[in-house]
């Protein structure tokens, strides 16, 4: 049985560069990775069964309809590369779907849920290869590609992950993901559509706190990975709606005037972060998507969609993608 493919460790003075960038700018901002360790991944599984949160239960009932579809399109023998692989909910139900699955690939960068995924997937297919990626893959990586034989690729990319990208960035990912495929790779891609910010706000600010505890355990792992001196109960949750920019804004919102120190990994001066009450600290976009723009995003990265897939209320859309 083989262990996880691993990509080149960035490592810490890598992130301390993007923390500093982020932190040191007149917008502060921190990368959205940085919710994801097993406290982070543990919490945002609890925040997708929420009454609040939409996104995946409405996206798991297209599924559910669609699948048979997808897998009839597919074929035989396919190679799933899931990026972003979590609890693995969705994957489960795609390689059900499928005929005779070939290889699964997950990418995550929550370590312990990505290997408890592989290790159950290869129990439940032991005919399947599988080969866990532990990577960040917004930043460059290796595809693990095993040779199954002349079955499709298929990307699976659901969740609406898509929209925590910056426009030009999640265009230039969707084409990276086409790079990495053949002519004949297909790509399976969740979007949350736009919607009344009565709608959307709730579903980033749920009554019972746990997206505001995922959102402030960003500063609880930067603590642990840098051994920086956040308080994270001295940041207050916020997710406001941008109808100009058509996304929610993930905030931690400092409570009092205060200074954090990140010491460099180095042991180089550490830097050091005034905030004074009110000061913002963006950790996530998320963008949500109406038909005209959703259709150029695609077209930029070199898709074109072969069939799109909606609930009743249009609020979630799923798309199986071709190369353009």
């Amino acid at each position: 049985m083989s262990g996880p493919a691993t990509a080149p460790d960035a490592g810490l003075e890598v992130l301390f560069q993007e923390v500093s960038r982020g932190l040191g700018g007149p917008r502060k901002t921190l990368p959205p990775k940085l919710f994801y360790d097993a406290r982070g991944a543990r919490l945002f599984v609890e925040i997708t069964r929420l009454e609040e949160y939409y996104p995946t239960r409405t996206e798991l009932g297209i599924l559910e309809h669609c699948l048979p579809e997808v897998a009839r399109q597919v074929g035989p023998r396919a190679r799933v590369v899931e990026f972003g692989s979590g609890s693995g909910e969705k994957t489960w139900k795609l390689l059900e779907a499928l005929e005779d699955p070939a290889a699964c690939i997950p990418i995550d960068i929550a370590r312990e849920q990505l290997l408890d995924f592989a290790r159950t997937i290869r129990a439940e297919h032991p005919g399947m290869r599988v080969e866990p990626l532990h990577t960040d893959y917004t930043r460059p990586y290796r595809l693990p590609w095993p040779d199954t034989g002349d079955g499709r690729t298929l990307f699976f990319f659901p969740g609406s992950t898509v929209g925590n990208f910056e426009p030009e960035e999640a265009a230039r990912f969707l084409g990276n993901m086409a790079d990495a495929g053949d002519g004949d790779s297909l790509l399976l891609l969740g979007v949350d559509l736009e919607k009344p910010a009565r709608v959307v706000e709730p579903a980033y600010n749920d009554e019972a706190g746990v997206t505001a505890a995922f959102n402030r355990n960003a500063l609880r792992n930067l603590n642990a990975l840098l051994g920086a001196d956040f308080d994270p109960e001295a940041f207050e949750h916020r997710a406001p709606w941008n109808p100009e920019e058509s996304r929610i804004e993930m905030h931690l919102v400092s409570r009092r005037d205060q200074t954090v120190m990140v010491p460099h990994p180095g042991g180089d001066p550490a830097l050091e972060v005034p905030f004074q009450a009110g000061d913002v600290i963006v950790t996530e976009h998320s963008y949500k998507y109406d038909r005209e723009r959703l259709a150029r995003l695609v077209a930029a990265g070199g898709w074109t969609a072969r069939q799109t897939w909606t609930d009743e209320r249009d609020w979630f859309a799923v798309q199986l993608l071709e190369r353009g």
